[in-house]
């Protein structure tokens, strides 16, 4: 019974923290749907395959979503036929470079001002490469189907024919046409029942998320982990896995790590607060509504990879 009522307080903390982002991540993607026109964003950004994700990420300065939020709006952008560089760009930054969480992070650690500008750099980065690679799939190999569908249905005749849009089946990665078809304004309305219902499929994911997080958590203490905090490269990996079990909101994750700073090497430290917002248990529910599961694959392996590498690199350095 008591691990079962620490169970059920950590899912409902895990809910409720997350609740509001999700709620603030359907709502911009469903206002920006309604004001901004497809073809009168779309047409502007850029198509380079490291200049589209670069501002992807930057977006993120400008949308105070956290991990959970930010699914929603990278969805919308995917879906109206933005490049893919920058819809992943946005997914994998946002969650770090927004402002609340650049003020959280400071406000947890103003004496460690090495991580006020290591842990934004390092989401940068590892957005970027994230971003890069997975740019190397095929679109149907890549994206989850109905957005796939979703988004052919932004492609002018002349390059995707009927048929093709109703089974979202097209393959390659090829850049979308200059010219997109503009898409008519939703009404209030239609744009309501639209966001309601993508609530609600993303609002059973979290539910999911939390409670597997919920169990998890409950059944592998973080003092097992938290016991190898001074060995260089174990302390890392150990933090990486506290990481994606307590699977904490990127607002708040500051202040947790505060708790246990001064018993783990920096790299630790700063392995924590890169690779929660990326991956994480409440994340893979998530994750479904836009990418397959060989991608969902891709991104936790890769992820994991550079997260190690950069939190070695930091233990090398001792910051």
């Amino acid at each position: 019974m008591t691990r079962a009522s620490t169970a059920w307080a950590i899912f409902q903390g895990l809910l409720i923290e997350a609740l509001p982002f999700l709620l603030l991540g359907v709502a911009i993607a469903g206002i920006a749907r309604w004001l901004v026109p497809q073809s009168a964003w779309v047409r502007r950004l850029p198509r380079h395959p490291v200049l589209a994700p670069i501002v992807g990420a930057l977006l993120g300065f400008a949308l105070p979503a956290c991990e959970c939020g930010n699914v929603p709006v990278a969805r919308r952008l995917l879906a109206s036929g933005a490049p893919l560089g920058t819809g992943f760009g946005f997914l994998f930054a946002a969650p770090v470079l927004n402002p609340i969480v650049l003020a959280s992070t400071w406000a947890a650690f103003p004496d460690k001002t090495w991580l006020l500008w290591a842990r934004p750099l390092g989401a940068f980065l590892i957005a970027l490469a994230l971003s890069m690679l997975l740019g190397m799939l095929a679109e149907s190999q890549l994206l989850e189907p109905a957005l796939l569908e979703e988004r052919r249905l932004t492609q002018p005749l002349s390059r995707v024919g009927l048929l093709e849009r109703g089974s979202g089946l097209v393959g390659g990665s090829a850049a979308m046409p200059e010219a997109p078809t503009a898409a008519e304004r939703l009404g209030a309305g239609a744009l309501l029942g639209h966001s309601t219902r993508e609530f609600l499929s993303l609002l059973t994911l979290l539910v999911l998320g939390s409670a597997l997080a919920a169990v998890v958590q409950t059944w592998l203490p973080r003092s097992w982990l938290l016991a190898l905090g001074s060995a260089p490269t174990l302390s890392v990996i150990a933090l990486m896995l506290l990481a994606l079990v307590l699977s904490v909101c990127s607002s708040v994750d500051a202040f947790l790590a505060l708790g246990f700073a001064a018993q783990v090497t920096p790299g630790a430290l700063l392995a924590f607060l890169l690779l929660g917002p990326v991956v994480d248990l409440k994340l893979a529910g998530l994750f479904t509504v836009l990418l397959t599961p060989r991608a969902i694959a891709i991104t936790a392996v890769a992820a994991s990879l550079l997260v190690l590498l950069i939190g070695q690199w930091v233990n090398f350095l001792q910051l």
